[in-house]
């Protein structure tokens, strides 16, 4: 039979009140009590009901995170690092971290429903945010604790870290364009994103600040992984007039892009210059090593871990609001271009 605080009580002789109120350190119960207890509760073997606790106390110490997937296998490596990040603090803060998967579109907003009437967690890490947003916007009518890694263009004021994804697209145009790139094919993200449509912004707006045209033809839409990036740089090396850059909106697109150009016999870095987004792991071990924009993946996870325990627990938020600046990581795949305006096809 397990303990009960009814037990501690008789052996102790002090009661039942006064045993709870001492093992949840209490400040009006006295030291000297407190250790009285405490000690009789370890020789006992005494193991609280944290189920009961948390419905007294009307708190999991859990936080919720719903990754949004693409595919039938869990394989980004962004959200790998990113969720080590989340993890770690949640821990060292004294929480839980129940993660759930569901794809984008239809059913997604149920998951977050049930999250939030079932009150199975204390709050909610909302990632890949939408330029109209509808887990936000439910997220807000609801009053629940939330926090994003991203902005979005609804109405209302809530909290988020995200990294300025338009001025770092713009430093990696502007390295091809000093390497006399001029023909530079772009790879974006779905445009509902916001980082997607952010991150094309400082493509286009670079593109004509250096009184360069926006060719739509060089646009193409991938879904952020390598088989996307594989196909939209297929299409782009059997246009006509070929790309001498491509740029991708995130790396695992950039290391597909990367994959076709060799398999149509052109060097990386030499024939075709490819640049990406985020850093991961592999950027710096590809072959050749992918230049790319550099976020800090890992302390963005912890970031929006913590604003949201600071945000349960009721306490001010040092800043609302954190938008990260980039760095661009230059690397052997963005080489200068070749004399050629073109590669020859064939």
């Amino acid at each position: 039979m397990p303990v009960t605080l009814r037990d501690i009580a008789q052996e102790t002789g002090y009661s039942v009140t006064t045993v709870s109120r001492a093992l949840n350190d209490y400040d009006d119960v006295s030291p000297k009590t407190r250790r009285t207890i405490c000690e009789t509760a370890e020789r006992l073997g005494y193991h609280p009901n944290i189920t009961a606790q948390h419905l007294q106390r009307q708190r999991t110490d859990t936080l919720g995170f719903i990754i949004p997937t693409t595919g039938p296998r869990f394989s980004d490596p962004f959200f790998t690092e990113f969720l080590a990040g989340i993890g770690n603090e949640a821990s060292a803060q004294g929480y839980d971290l129940l993660v759930s998967t569901h794809s984008a579109g239809p059913g997604e907003l149920d998951v977050y429903r049930r999250f939030v009437r079932g009150k199975r967690v204390d709050g909610l890490l909302v990632v890949r945010t939408r330029r109209h947003d509808s887990r936000i916007s439910y997220l807000l009518e609801q009053h629940f604790p939330f926090v994003a890694f991203g902005r979005t263009e609804c109405n209302g004021n809530f909290p988020f870290v995200d990294e300025d994804g338009r001025a770092g697209i713009a430093r990696a145009t502007q390295h091809l364009i000093d390497h006399g790139h001029r023909r530079i094919a772009f790879i974006a993200a779905d445009q509902d994103l916001m980082f997607g449509h952010e991150r094309l912004r400082g493509y286009t707006d670079t593109m004509r600040e250096n009184n360069l045209p926006v060719d739509d033809g060089l646009i193409v839409e991938g879904d952020l992984s390598q088989r996307s990036g594989r196909r939209a740089a297929r299409r782009l090396l059997d246009l006509p007039e070929t790309p001498t850059a491509i740029m991708a909106s995130n790396d695992l697109m950039a290391l597909g892009a990367m994959a076709t150009v060799q398999a149509h016999g052109f060097e990386v870095g030499k024939d075709v210059a490819v640049t990406g987004f985020d850093d991961i792991p592999l950027a710096e071990h590809s072959h050749p090593p992918l230049t790319t924009v550099r976020q800090p993946i890992y302390r963005i996870g912890e970031m929006v871990c913590q604003v949201l325990v600071d945000l349960i627990r009721g306490g001010p938020l040092k800043r609302r609001h954190v938008i990260l600046e980039p760095t661009l990581i230059v690397r052997q795949s963005s080489a200068p271009a070749a004399s050629s305006a073109t590669i020859s096809v064939g």
